[in-house]
C-alpha cells in the first residue's frame, strides 16, 4: 500500500491518468491525497471531477480556490469567468452528486501517520496546528449548512480583511480563513496577506515574504504539503514544506509525492 500526495490537477484528465499509470495506482491498496484545484483552466474539468469522484473511496482532497469558485458559480453567487472551463460540469446530468461531494471536502487534512498536514495554499505561519484545525473546521461546518453556505458563497470574494483578528465574525471571518488556506502566497511580518501578487518567491512585494519564510512561523511538527503556487516549480526554501503544484495546466508537470518515503514521481503535461 502506498499513499501519494498529488498537486493541482485543474481539469487535466489525461496527465492525471498518465500519472496514475506511472505510479501503478491500485484502487485495492493505494490512497491519493489531492492538494485541491481539481478543476478549471484545463481541458476536461468534468472528466477529471468524475474520475476523482469514482475514486472517492481512495481519495482525500482539500478544497482549492478554483473548486470553491466552481461551487460559488453553481450556487448562483457569482458568474463564470472567460477563462473558466466549468460549463460542462454545470450542464452535466450528474452535477448534483459531483458538487455535493465536492462541497463536503475540507480545507485541511491532518496526516499524523505521515507526520504531514495538507492545505491548498499552505499553513498560515502564525497559526498553531490546533488553531488551523479549528478554523478550517469552521468552514467545513458552514459549507454543510445550506443557509450559511449560501451566505458564505455570496461573501466569499474579496481581499479584506487581510489578516486574522479574534473578534472577526460571520462572512468576514469565513473569508479570512478561506483566503489563508486557498489563496495565500506572500505575507508581511504581521501575517497579513498580499493577494494581488503571483510572482516568483524571490520577488515578493515590498514588506512581504513567502509565507514559509516568515521568521516567526510556528513549528507544527508536520511536513506541510500544499499546491497553489506553480511558480515555485516544486521547490521551496524551507525544509519542512513540500510544494506540489508544478504547473501542469501551464504545460509543466503533474507531480505525486509518495508519503512513505518522500519519493517524487511526475509526468509531463504538454
Amino acid at each position: 500500500m502506498s499513499t501519494y500526495a498529488i498537486g493541482d490537477i485543474q481539469g487535466c484528465l489525461a496527465p492525471f491518468e498518465a500519472l496514475l499509470e506511472r505510479i501503478r495506482f491500485n484502487a485495492d491498496r493505494d490512497q491519493l491525497v489531492l492538494a485541491g484545484d481539481l478543476v478549471n483552466r484545463g481541458p476536461d474539468s468534468l472528466g477529471t471531477l468524475r474520475r476523482i469522484h469514482d475514486l472517492r473511496d481512495n481519495v482525500l482532497t482539500v478544497l482549492g480556490n478554483h473548486d470553491l469558485h466552481l461551487l460559488a458559480v453553481a450556487h448562483g453567487q457569482t458568474h463564470a469567468r472567460s477563462k473558466d472551463t466549468l460549463a460542462e460540469i454545470l450542464e452535466a446530468e450528474d452535477r448534483g452528486p459531483l458538487l455535493d461531494w465536492l462541497q463536503r471536502q475540507p480545507l485541511l487534512i491532518d496526516l499524523p501517520e505521515f507526520n504531514a498536514v495538507m492545505a491548498h495554499a499552505g499553513m498560515p505561519p502564525l497559526w498553531s496546528l490546533e488553531q488551523a484545525r479549528e478554523r478550517a473546521g469552521e468552514i467545513t461546518a458552514v459549507l454543510a449548512d445550506g443557509d450559511r453556505a449560501e451566505t458564505f458563497f455570496a461573501h466569499m470574494y474579496g481581499n479584506e480583511p487581510a489578516g486574522w483578528r479574534d473578534d472577526l465574525q460571520g462572512p468576514e471571518r469565513w473569508r479570512v480563513i478561506t483566503n489563508h488556506f486557498t489563496r495565500m502566497r506572500f505575507v508581511n511580518d504581521a501575517g497579513e496577506l498580499d493577494l494581488g501578487s503571483k510572482g516568483e518567491a524571490d520577488q515578493p512585494p515590498e514588506g512581504y515574504m513567502p509565507w514559509f519564510e516568515h521568521p516567526r512561523r510556528r513549528n507544527l511538527g508536520r511536513r506541510i504539503l500544499f499546491g497553489h503556487w506553480a511558480a515555485l516549480e516544486g521547490r521551496a526554501s524551507a525544509s519542512d514544506v513540500e510544494p506540489l503544484d508544478t504547473g501542469c495546466v501551464w504545460g509543466g508537470q503533474l507531480t505525486a509525492l509518495r508519503l512513505e518515503d518522500g519519493h517524487r514521481i511526475a509526468c509531463e503535461c504538454r
